[in-house]
Order: structure tokens, then C-alpha cells, then sequence
């Protein structure tokens, strides 16, 4: 008797790990994600909350907060310094989601740490579109009244090594898609075209100030548009 039950137990555990098997085989794989995520970088003297008005317009166009990723850094240090914390920040994004690519979207300094990244650290396999909004892409003299005093802002001194390089060569790299978004009275960014990019979609918004360009709704609209 008590072999027989054995016998029925087996078969029964025997049958179970069949039935398991079957199911894993036939599992529908782990779904991607459904669009990219989007990760903000801020610029000087500013942290993740200069972004607290796009993140709210694009929950209400259908974001989920874990799409939607707005970070701090320590803006006064090196530039470089803050591609490799992106870096990092980006990969754990991409795990997190499951996507495969970020949409980067930057403001002010923050297009330089940004561009450093995608330049230089493999950052173009990772990122789909890239806006700059108000970015220093070439410097501004405004730099000079605080270069002396942060790193950061010694390397957005027209002219500098650091910007030197950055700019040699291609300015938009890689098949990522690039727009720089520029005002024409943006006081903070001297001479304004320095906003601007080889190779990229420029697009002048007309004159809105420095610290409105990353908040403004007009402009949201056309960032929005460009990352769909």
C-alpha cells in the first residue's frame, strides 16, 4: 500500500513539473517599456525642482512619475564630474523601466555635463532625443563674474579648455535626435546664439527669460512634440 501511494506521489510530482515546464515555455516575454523615460538635468545654482512645472504637464499628457526622473547634482563641481553621476543615473533609470533609451532633456549648464556624456562616455547608445533648453553650449561671458569661484562655471567660460573640446569636431554626435531651444533676450547667456547647436533643430522661442525657458508651457509644448 504504501509503495502504491509512493508510486501515485511520484506521478503526480512528475506531472506538476511538466505542467510547469509547459508554462514557462510558453510565458509571453517581459513587456517593454511603452515610450522613454525622461531624464532632467538642471543647471547652476538650481536642483531638480527648476523642473517641478514640465514634470506636472507631462504627468497631465499621460507620464507615469517613474517615467519622469529629476535629479541633483552638486552644480559648483566639474562638469565631467556630473557626466559620470548622469551616467550612472541614466542606467539606473533604463533598469528601473526596462526601456532600452532616455529622452534627456537639460537646461542651462546642464547641456554641457549632458553633451560631455553623450560625447564622451558612450552616453549616445542610450539617449533617443536631446533638448537643450537655454543651454550654454558655447559659453556665455556672464561665466566670468563666477569662474573664479566653481569649477562648473570656469568651464562655461567662452573659450574654455573645457568647452574647447567639448565643441571640436561633431557637436551632435551619434544617431541621437538634438534640439536647442533659444531665447532672444536671455540675459544669463551672452552673446544668445551661444544656445545654439551644429547639426541640431534650433528653434528661437522669441524673448523669454533664462530662469522661464524650462517652465514655460509654449516651449513644453514644442519639447513635447520634438520627444514623441
Amino acid at each position: 500500500m504504501q509503495r502504491h501511494k509512493r508510486r501515485i506521489a511520484t506521478a503526480l510530482s512528475a506531472l506538476a513539473a511538466s505542467l510547469l515546464l509547459s508554462l514557462s515555455l510558453t510565458a509571453p516575454p517581459a513587456q517593454a517599456a511603452a515610450r522613454n523615460p525622461v531624464v532632467f538635468v538642471h543647471g547652476i545654482s538650481s536642483s531638480s525642482s527648476s523642473w517641478n512645472e514640465w514634470v506636472g504637464f507631462f504627468k497631465a499628457d499621460g507620464y507615469t512619475a517613474a517615467e519622469l526622473d529629476a535629479w541633483t547634482y552638486s552644480w559648483s563641481q566639474s562638469n565631467v564630474t556630473t557626466a559620470r553621476q548622469l551616467a550612472t543615473e541614466i542606467q539606473n533609470v533604463l533598469a528601473r523601466t526596462g526601456a532600452s533609451k532616455v529622452d534627456l532633456v537639460v537646461h542651462s549648464m546642464g547641456a554641457l555635463s549632458s553633451r560631455y556624456y553623450l560625447k564622451n562616455l558612450g552616453g549616445t547608445a542610450y539617449v533617443d532625443d536631446f533638448v537643450s533648453v537655454a543651454g550654454t553650449n558655447h559659453g556665455t561671458s556672464v561665466a566670468a563674474l563666477c569662474g573664479w569661484l566653481y569649477t562648473s562655471c570656469n568651464e562655461m567660460r567662452t573659450g574654455s579648455s573645457f568647452l574647447t573640446a567639448l565643441n571640436s569636431g561633431d557637436e551632435t554626435p551619434g544617431s541621437v535626435a538634438y534640439a536647442a531651444y533659444w531665447s532672444n533676450c536671455d540675459s544669463a547667456i551672452d552673446p544668445d546664439s551661444s544656445a545654439l547647436l551644429s547639426g541640431a533643430t534650433n528653434v528661437g522661442v522669441g524673448c523669454v527669460s533664462h530662469t522661464d525657458m524650462n517652465n514655460d508651457e509654449g516651449i513644453y509644448d514644442q519639447v513635447y512634440a520634438f520627444v514623441q
